[in-house]
């Protein structure tokens, strides 16, 4: 089984959105048709910020990865910072995840940032033995005030 990475492109919509749709689920964050094509409208949008990939296997997208850059006043740099990052259940263990990781991780060094950063739910365990692998588990524990 081989895994190809790109860029995610028009013709990928409907498969994307299976995905994202997937992602959201499994997070059991309520999404709308809206909240997808407001994302989708992101990655097509040059001038965005935010860009994706996707992974594909025997023609088929089995995963995808959504980034972009952050800044750190503190250190006075550019880094990454991986949004989103979903592989089908029925594709986990092919290495798409570690692709995908990878090819956000190839995109910051062609930019020169710093660092690339995600976050991921405590319970997520077959995630987090990939994450503790390619990546540094921080002290940072994160908060969110609902605006």
């Amino acid at each position: 089984m081989t895994v190809t990475i790109r860029p995610s492109s028009q013709a990928d919509r409907a498969a994307w959105e299976t995905l994202y749709k997937g992602y959201a689920d499994f997070y059991g964050v309520p999404q709308t048709e809206q909240m997808r094509e407001t994302v989708w409208g992101w990655l097509n949008d040059d001038t965005h910020e935010v860009s994706g990939f996707v992974a594909e296997v025997d023609g088929k997208l089995v995963g995808l990865t959504h980034y972009r850059p952050f800044y750190s006043p503190l250190a006075a740099n550019v880094r990454g910072f991986l949004d989103d990052l979903y592989v089908d259940p029925n594709a986990r263990g092919s290495g798409a995840a570690q692709a995908l990781i990878d090819a956000v991780s190839d995109v910051g060094r062609e930019k020169g940032w710093a660092l690339i950063r995600w976050i991921t739910a405590d319970d997520n365990y077959r995630a987090r033995s990939l994450y503790d692998r390619t990546a540094t588990r921080t002290q940072w524990i994160t908060y969110d005030t609902k605006l």
